[in-house]
């Protein structure tokens, strides 16, 4: 479908309930530059080929695989693209190195995950899905990539005619980027920012610090920018771009509030996303994020003083704190 002049979206087939992502072709001179991949599984090469055709674009044709991170439905095809074109691939530094150890063959990095989900109250036998399933999405990354080449913020990017410039937006991820083209009012955008829902911000026990602070200071960056036109990974392009960064922002504001309620006198996090999510409708997929999402609030109202940690006998849980709490980090008045 072409969205924009000289680009087109590409809707890729997804094995779970999010169903489709989106993937861009962006004419590059005589070639086309990629943007994001999606997920190695004969569907969606299935569907790249019949975009191939479509378009009249012969493999060989594609200049650069652009990355905005490489959460497996973005970077999954990166390699499978480049074995066919031998086109460069693009990413931030840091989403080059979580791929590398996240995806890599052999990688056992869903045991780490496992078992910090366990010890916030996922049951044992969510526990074992939960490490099946991320094993069983690795292979859907492979090949990875022979070659990578490192995009770092503020780095110009001219595709075509025109010129785009790498923003840094984590939360969604680590090192997540956005590419933005300031002359168009276009923004390529990833899963900073989505029209029909929200992007998960989870905490996985591997990320930096407090992933939805992050998350709210890249809405900050981005509302700085003048957007007319914004191309996510899911969902439909967005006009609104403005309206949906503050929607955002409430959703996150009452979901603290609600979090911070479910706590009470002492949950864990799982306590915590039985009341939140409708877990029994979930797929074990869907389990693992709303988990993940979970864990990223709580650690906010940690953060921000609102509820407090507790590690009892090797389980977490959380408990509000009382208004009058004396709280020594806050006693000259921050």
């Amino acid at each position: 479908m072409r969205v924009a002049r000289d680009i087109y979206q590409v809707q890729l087939p997804l094995p779970f309930p999010l169903r489709i992502v989106n993937v861009y072709l962006v004419r590059d001179g005589d070639g086309w530059a990629v943007i994001d991949t999606g997920l190695n599984y004969s569907p969606a090469q299935e569907a790249w080929q019949t975009a191939f055709a479509a378009l009249d674009i012969e493999p060989r044709a594609m200049t650069r695989i652009m990355l905005t991170h490489a959460h497996p439905d973005h970077y999954g095809m990166a390699g499978w693209l480049q074995a066919q074109s031998g086109a460069p691939v693009y990413l931030s530094p840091g989403e080059d190195a979580f791929a590398r150890t996240q995806w890599a063959a052999g990688s056992r990095t869903y045991e780490p995950i496992a078992t910090f989900f366990g010890m916030h109250g996922l049951p044992a036998a969510m526990i074992t899905t939960v490490a099946a399933d991320i094993a069983a999405l690795r292979l859907m990354t492979h090949p990875a990539p022979v070659t990578t080449t490192h995009l770092t913020p503020g780095m110009p990017l001219t595709i075509g005619d025109r010129v785009f410039v790498s923003i840094a937006t984590p939360g969604h991820s680590d090192d997540h980027l956005v590419f933005y083209c300031a002359a168009e009012r276009l923004l390529l955008c990833g899963d900073a920012v989505l029209l029909k829902i929200t992007p998960n911000v989870g905490l996985w026990g591997q990320e930096r610090g407090d992933p939805l602070a992050h998350f709210l200071a890249s809405l900050d960056r981005l509302s700085a920018l003048d957007v007319s036109l914004a191309l996510p990974g899911h969902g439909p392009p967005i006009t609104r771009f403005h309206e949906r960064i503050d929607e955002l922002r409430m959703h996150h504001m009452e979901r603290l509030d609600t979090m911070e309620q479910a706590v009470g006198s002492g949950a864990t996090a799982f306590d915590v996303c039985t009341v939140v999510f409708p877990l029994p409708e979930l797929t074990s997929h869907q389990v693992r994020f709303a988990m993940a999402e979970t864990l990223a609030h709580l650690e906010h109202l940690v953060h921000q003083h609102r509820i407090e940690r507790i590690d009892r006998a090797g389980v977490v849980q959380y408990r509000r704190r009382h208004r009058n709490q004396h709280n020594p980090i806050c006693a000259d008045g921050c």
